[in-house]
C-alpha cells in the first residue's frame, strides 16, 4: 500500500539535530513534533535515479537566495506536502561535492506537481517541477556543496524505515489463516495444498530470521557499533520479504484474489497491494545498488 497520506514527517529528526542550524531547529522541530507540517523528498530525477549524484536540478547562488530550476520524479505526496527537502546542483564541476540540500515551501511561486498513476491504481507519487523558484539562503541545510553528506545520512534512515515493511503488522491476519480460509485442510488438519504449505513454512522461517536480525542491528546501534552499511542489508531483505508475503497472499487467495473492484474484496485491496510491492525493490535505492553496497562495504569483495 502507499505511504500514509501525511507523507514524510520530516527529514528525520536525527538529520535535523546533526546538520540543521539552531534557527532551523527552532523553526521546524516543534511543528514536526505536533504533526503540523508535511514534507516530501526531492531526490530522484528522470535521469538520476540509482545514480542519484548525476542530478541536474540546479540552484544558482544569488547572494541572499538561490534560484532553483529543474525537475524531480517519484516525489511521494508532493501534491499534498507543505515543504520539500531537495537535492540541487550548486557546482557543476564536481559530481558529489557540488550538491547542496535545500528546504523550501511547496507553495512557493514556480513549484508545480503532476501525479503519476501506478499499476495498482493508486497515485502516491508525483513529478515535481521548479521554474525560477526563489529559496532563501538560510534554508540551506549543512554546508554549501556538501549536501551529499546530508543525503547519505538521511538515506540510511529511509532504508531502515522501508525495511520495516518486512515485518508484518501484529494486527494483520497471518498468511496461514488466510490460506486455510480459501484452500481448506487435508484429512490430517493441515493446509490442503502441500506446495503452498511448504512455501508458507519457508516464509515464516525467513521472517523470524529477519526479525532477529532487526533486533540485533538495533542493539548494535544503541551500543554505537552499527555498521554504516547495515541499512542496505535491512532494506534489501525487508523489501524482498514483503514482496514474498504478498505473492503468497495472492497464491493463497486463488482466483478470488485477482478481483479488482467489489466491496467484498475491499476494492481489490489484495491485488492492488501486491502490485504496489513491485516498486519495493526500486524505491529508496534499488536492490542492485544495495547488493553492491553490501558487497563493497560489508563483504569487502574485490572489484565490488
Amino acid at each position: 500500500m502507499p505511504a500514509p497520506a501525511s507523507g514524510w514527517a520530516s527529514p528525520s529528526i536525527s538529520t535535523w539535530l546533526k546538520y540543521g542550524t539552531e534557527a532551523q531547529k527552532i523553526r521546524f522541530l516543534n511543528e514536526i513534533a505536533r504533526g503540523e507540517i508535511r514534507w516530501c523528498q526531492g531526490y530522484s530525477e528522470p535521469n538520476a535515479g540509482s545514480d542519484l549524484a548525476s542530478l541536474a536540478t540546479r540552484a544558482e547562488d544569488k547572494g541572499d537566495h538561490f534560484l532553483v530550476n529543474g525537475q524531480k520524479v517519484w516525489t511521494s505526496y508532493a501534491d499534498k506536502a507543505d515543504w520539500i527537502f531537495c537535492l540541487v546542483r550548486t557546482d557543476p564541476a564536481d559530481k558529489h561535492k557540488g550538491i547542496s540540500f535545500l528546504l523550501f515551501d511547496m507553495a512557493s511561486p514556480g513549484v508545480s506537481t503532476k501525479p503519476i498513476l501506478l499499476i495498482s491504481g493508486y497515485s502516491p507519487f508525483c513529478e515535481t517541477f521548479f521554474d525560477n523558484v526563489q529559496v532563501p539562503r538560510d534554508q540551506l541545510v549543512g554546508e554549501l556543496n556538501r549536501g551529499w553528506d546530508v543525503a547519505k545520512y538521511l538515506l540510511g534512515h529511509e532504508r531502515e524505515m522501508i525495511s520495516g515493511m518486512g515485518l508484518a503488522a501484529k494486527t494483520q491476519k497471518s498468511l496461514a489463516e488466510t490460506a486455510l480460509e480459501t484452500v481448506g485442510r487435508d484429512a490430517d488438519g493441515r493446509l490442503a495444498d502441500p506446495l503452498l504449505r511448504g512455501q508458507l513454512a519457508l516464509y515464516e522461517v525467513r521472517a523470524l530470521a529477519f526479525q532477529a536480525m532487526s533486533e540485533r542491528f538495533l542493539d548494535e546501534l544503541k551500543a554505537g557499533r552499527a555498521h554504516p552499511a547495515q541499512p542496505s542489508m535491512m532494506k534489501y531483505y525487508g523489501t524482498e520479504l514483503n514482496k514474498s508475503r504478498h505473492e503468497l497472499a495472492m497464491a493463497a487467495g486463488g482466483a478470488d484474489a485477482l478481483e479488482w473492484e467489489s466491496s467484498a474484496s475491499g476494492g481489490g485491496a489484495r491485488a492492488r497491494s501486491w502490485l504496489r510491492t513491485k516498486a519495493n525493490s526500486i524505491e529508496g535505492g534499488t536492490s542492485e545498488v544495495q547488493l553492491n553496497i553490501i558487497a563493497k562495504r560489508i563483504l569487502e569483495l574485490p572489484g565490488a
